[in-house]
């Protein structure tokens, strides 16, 4: 087993640093295989790419951020995949990371909140208001509502608990298109393939495409909020700065402006 581990180590390892130096100079190169890796949920890109870029001004450091899915992203870290830091969407996968001892200690902390919103084409005549009872089937027509996968995305989990505590779930359960990612969800909102979609409010901002139709009420889920934490494995000296910088000023100026609400130390 821990052969296997070290073997998919190396490999997850090789094809970060190729996918992240392609067409770099080998000084470059080099510089990205010194980089720490971090593991995001997608939702973070925007934000996470804009800090990425302020800490190499800042400091002339680089970071190699893989993005995905909260549960594929635990699933290659305990996989063996080289990941020095991990971000979930939820607090869940990083308390299975916790339970399986692959975060190390003292490092985990809450950085982030969202807000679940509704979403439609922006060029669409769709009016919905979220209320109990509301029947999203008559707004949806022929069409289908787009979430991420219910039952282990995390914005597929808010969602669905939102629909099922407002009694909106029936209207609605049949008529799901279910995607991996928030990102791709918004492609199907943005394409026309689904009238409507939940994600985060924080992806409808980078869409022009798609229009924000309501909020959820807090009230509707568990708090949406991304824990941060070393992973046990990572041996980069640099990953513990990284994380001290993404509470710095200037990190979060770049959270806020993208949506996030910022949560405590």
């Amino acid at each position: 087993m821990l052969k296997r581990r070290q073997l998919l180590r190396s490999a997850a390892f090789l094809a970060i640093i190729v996918a992240a130096a392609a067409g770099l100079s080998n000084d470059l190169y080099a510089e990205a295989a010194k980089a720490p890796i971090v593991f995001a949920a997608t939702s973070l890109q925007t934000a996470l790419d804009a800090i990425a870029a302020d800490w190499r001004k800042n400091t002339g450091k680089s970071v190699t951020i893989s993005y995905g899915a909260s549960p594929a992203l635990a699933r290659q870290v305990e996989q063996g995949a080289p990941a020095d830091l991990f971000i979930a969407a939820d607090l869940d996968w990083m308390d299975w990371l916790e339970q399986h001892n692959l975060i190390k200690p003292g490092t985990r902390a809450n950085l982030l909140g969202n807000t679940l919103v509704l979403i439609g084409p922006a060029d669409a005549a769709v009016s919905v208001k979220i209320a109990p009872g509301a029947d999203l089937a008559v707004a949806l027509g022929d069409s289908r509502l787009s979430i991420c996968e219910v039952t282990a995305v995390p914005a597929g989990k808010y969602a669905k608990a939102a629909l099922e505590k407002l009694g909106m779930w029936a209207s609605v359960e049949h008529k799901l298109a279910q995607a991996d990612t928030v990102r791709l969800v918004l492609a199907f909102v943005a394409r026309g393939e689904a009238r409507l979609g939940i994600v985060y409010a924080t992806d409808a901002k980078v869409e022009p495409k798609v229009k924000v139709v309501d909020t959820f009420p807090e009230s509707s889920h568990a708090p949406i909020v991304y824990p941060v934490a070393l992973t046990s494995a990572s041996t980069n000296s640099e990953a513990a700065a990284f994380l001290a910088y993404l509470r710095s000023p200037a990190a979060t100026q770049q959270f806020v402006a993208q949506g996030f609400s910022i949560v405590g130390p």
